[in-house]
């Protein structure tokens, strides 16, 4: 059984300079009887922190049409206040590719941070027939902000 007070921390502090696009603090009803928070909870959360550029980039609705790779790296504890922080990595016609890390803040009196899970996921631009549809280019974006 792995326990907070057994594992290793990765790193020191969350990553300068980035704001996440999530943080969330898993509840007991998110893990198991030890205080293990469930994979797949984490896998949500990731595939929603995922989508927020991704929506962005496309300017409306997307849909996840692939889990590219997904690693925990560490386990997550009840407790434990979770930062998702999420990169575009490519981009297609239809298609955004995301990088999505998160790390977890141990034992906040102590300031202890653990890289906790990295994945990389596509989602696909989709209109209201929720069919594919062509990516806006990225200057139609830059006007309208």
């Amino acid at each position: 059984m792995t326990t907070p007070e057994n594992t290793t921390p990765s790193i020191t502090r969350l990553p300068a300079g980035k704001m996440p696009e999530l943080r969330v603090m898993p509840a007991p009803s998110d893990a198991n009887v030890y205080g293990d928070v469930f994979g797949g909870w984490i896998m949500a959360q990731v595939d929603i922190a995922g989508s927020l550029p991704a929506t962005r980039r496309a300017n409306g609705r997307v849909a996840t049409i692939a889990v590219n790779s997904f690693v925990f790296k560490n386990p997550v504890f009840v407790g434990d206040l979770l930062s998702f922080y999420a990169d575009i990595t490519k981009v297609g016609n239809t298609s955004i590719t995301v990088c999505v890390e998160v790390y977890a803040e141990r034992n906040r009196l102590q300031a202890e941070v653990v890289k906790v899970t990295e994945a990389t996921l596509t989602y696909v631009a989709t209109g209201p027939d929720r069919k594919p549809r062509q990516l806006p280019p990225l200057d139609s974006l830059i006007a309208h902000r």
